[in-house]
């Protein structure tokens, strides 16, 4: 029996989905830019993950490193695929990496298939960090 590993693609590619550590720095000079895109609603326009990106941002804290740091739910193949442009528009992204092990990902393990989208699996981790560093939007309307 084969297990899940995610949808298959009209291509035969397999689409997986993991949540994410991302750490990011805001580029130089971008402070406005990504302010308005927020406000506005259009961060992430024309991206099927729209919301995602107004979340991370609503969730995101401040570092004293001055990485902005969120946990991100991501359905592409290779690790913010669909969201990097998005991202790199107004970030570096300094480091992605899993945000749990992927051998307990109901998801992952064929458990659930579309689990990353309710799962509670980074609930500790999204804690701990909320409890770190200072609300990136917060800090982010005091700079501009």
């Amino acid at each position: 029996m084969t297990k899940w590993r995610g949808i298959v693609e009209a291509d035969g590619s397999i689409q997986t989905s993991m949540r994410y550590l991302v750490r990011a720095k805001l580029k130089p000079g971008g402070e406005a830019k990504l302010l308005r895109a927020i406000e506005d609603e259009t961060l992430g326009a024309g991206s099927v993950a729209q919301g995602e990106y107004l979340r991370n941002m609503k969730d995101a804290r401040l570092f004293e490193d001055g990485t902005a740091r969120w946990v991100e739910v991501c359905y592409c193949p290779t690790p913010l695929l669909e969201e990097r442009p998005y991202w790199e528009e107004h970030f570096e992204l300094t480091k992605v990496q899993d945000a749990h092990d992927r051998s307990r990902c109901r998801d992952q393990n064929g458990a659930e298939p579309w689990a990353c989208g309710n799962c509670d699996c980074t609930e500790r981790l999204e804690k701990k960090i909320a409890k770190s560093g200072k609300p990136f939007l917060d800090e982010l309307k005091r700079s501009t």
